[in-house]
């Protein structure tokens, strides 16, 4: 589980109620049940309309991939790489079949079964370079469509709230009712602005980080098998992927700066 995520949702949530408490506020006069429908019901239909249905059907896996992202260590990844340089330059290509069951990383399954299987080089790369711009795509359409709900909702909790002033001007036979008319007709308001900055928009920002944390480690499955293939020697191999890291986050490098 994202720990960040589920913390700084649950952060935000709190300095709003806490903020109503602190003001004196009543949790009551910020519930409106009309007002959640209007935002929330006018931001899934906005990213009905916006994309095809199997697309907008994702947004579950989508929202559960924001909480639950398991990431890659790019140190460890880069060791078993060079691990499995060592194991192709002293026994051979075809001795890394016998370690494919070690291998949890599908996509560095997928290179090497390939150079075991003798795969030309140029079509191995253009095999895993189309996976990453497959992966690539997947990521942005989701990305897009959290960035799509949260533009929408502030919009619609504007439209909600003239839907509230127009019903409250349209009766102002009681003008004891015209403070708390207006209070509610702002709650909608006040709903896409939470539902925007609170949910959709940091989602669709984590989902981003995400997107370029799994890029990065795929791109240096590409260039570790490539060079396995090749025969690169293993500690050339091993700071041709370094360079992708941080020197502290380097294996062999803990004392750099």
């Amino acid at each position: 589980m994202d720990i960040a995520t589920v913390i700084g949702t649950v952060l935000a949530m709190a300095l709003i109620l806490g903020s109503i408490i602190i003001g004196g506020g009543s949790f009551v006069a910020f519930m409106d049940a009309p007002s959640f429908m209007v935002v929330c019901g006018g931001a899934v239909a906005a990213g009905m309309i916006s994309f095809p249905m199997k697309n907008f059907m994702s947004v579950f896996g989508v929202t559960m991939k924001v909480f639950f992202n398991k990431q890659d260590s790019v140190p460890k990844l880069i060791e078993e790489i060079v691990s499995l340089a060592e194991t192709a330059r002293r026994d051979g290509l075809l001795a890394l079949e016998g370690r494919l069951g070690d291998i949890e990383n599908k996509f560095v399954v997928l290179g090497i079964q390939m150079a075991v299987d003798g795969t030309r080089p140029e079509v191995m790369e253009d095999i895993l370079r189309t996976e990453l711009d497959a992966v690539a795509t997947r990521h942005r359409d989701g990305k897009a469509l959290m960035d799509c709900m949260g533009r929408f909702a502030p919009a619609f909790g504007m439209i909600g709230t003239l839907m509230g002033l127009v019903i409250m001007l349209g009766d102002m036979s009681d003008p004891s009712k015209i403070g708390a008319g207006m209070a509610v007709a702002l709650l909608t308001t006040m709903y896409g602005a939470i539902a925007a900055n609170v949910v959709f928009l940091p989602f669709a920002e984590k989902l981003g980080f995400n997107n370029k944390q799994e890029l990065l480690v795929m791109e240096i499955v590409i260039r570790g098998i490539m060079a396995i293939q090749s025969g690169e020697n293993p500690r050339v191999i091993e700071q041709k992927l370094n360079t992708f890291i941080p020197p502290k986050m380097r294996a062999n490098d803990k004392d750099a700066a």
